[in-house]
C-alpha cells in the first residue's frame, strides 16, 4: 500500500476536524485515518495533577514528535502502530492505547502539524485553515466547557496566558508552509472539493 500523507494546521477552533471528516467521507471506509497530534502530548505521568495542569500544552515542546513520525513511518511501511491516546482531564496520557493498521490516506491535524520539518517533509498534502480569532475563540469556549468540563473563567486565562500568544509564535507563521489556506474552515464546500481533487491525483501517482 502507498500511502499519502496530508498535513492539517491551524488555531484552535479553527475547523481542521472539520476539513479531516470531510475528507474522509469521500472514500470508503478504513481508507482515510486521522492521527491527531494532541494524542502525542508527552508523558507526565512523573507530575502531580496540579503541577500538569498548569503546562503550557500551546508549545512545541508539549509534543512527542519524534514518536509522530515514528508511527507515520511505520505505517508507511504497511506495519501497524499502537498510538497514545490522552486524557484532557487528567492532562496525561491514558493507559490504553489505539491500535492503527496502514490506510491509503494519512492525515496528520494539529494547530502545529506545520510547524516541524521532520512531518511536513513527508506530507505530499499541508493544508492551513485560517478561521478569525474571534470564531476560533467562541469555539474553543464551547468545547471546553461542554466536553472537557472547564469553567469559563479558566478557559478565558488559558487563552490568554498560552493559546493566544503561541498562537502568534508559532501556529499562523506556518500557513506560508501550506501548499492550500482554507479560509473559514471546514465550512468551505469549494475549498474542499479542490483538495479531494488534488488528493486523487496524488494517489494515482502513487499508484
Amino acid at each position: 500500500m502507498k500511502s499519502i500523507i496530508i498535513g492539517i494546521a491551524g488555531g484552535t477552533g479553527s475547523g481542521k476536524t472539520t476539513i479531516a471528516k470531510n475528507i474522509a467521507k469521500a472514500y470508503q471506509a478504513g481508507e482515510v485515518v486521522r492521527l491527531d497530534l494532541d494524542s502525542y502530548y508527552r508523558d507526565l505521568s512523573e507530575m502531580t495533577r496540579k503541577e500538569r495542569s498548569v503546562v503550557n500544552f500551546d508549545h512545541p515542546a508539549s509534543l512527542e514528535i519524534d514518536l509522530l513520525v515514528k508511527h507515520v513511518k511505520a505505517l508507511c511501511s504497511g506495519k501497524t502502530v499502537q498510538i497514545p491516546i490522552y486524557n484532557f482531564a487528567t492532562h496525561n496520557r491514558s493507559k490504553e492505547t489505539q491500535r492503527i493498521e496502514p490506510h491509503r490516506v494519512i492525515i496528520i491535524e494539529g494547530i502545529m502539524a506545520l510547524y516541524f520539518s521532520d512531518l511536513t517533509d513527508m506530507m505530499d498534502v499541508k493544508l492551513y485553515v485560517d478561521t478569525p480569532s474571534d470564531i476560533r475563540f467562541i469555539r474553543r469556549l464551547k468545547r471546553d466547557i461542554i466536553e472537557r468540563g472547564r469553567s469559563v473563567d479558566s478557559v478565558i486565562e488559558q487563552y490568554r496566558e498560552t493559546v493566544r500568544p503561541m498562537h502568534y509564535q508559532f501556529v499562523e507563521p506556518n500557513k506560508y508552509m501550506a501548499d492550500v489556506i482554507i479560509p473559514e474552515g471546514g465550512m468551505n464546500r469549494v475549498a474542499v472539493d479542490l483538495i479531494k481533487a488534488k488528493i486523487n491525483a496524488v494517489l494515482d501517482e502513487k499508484s
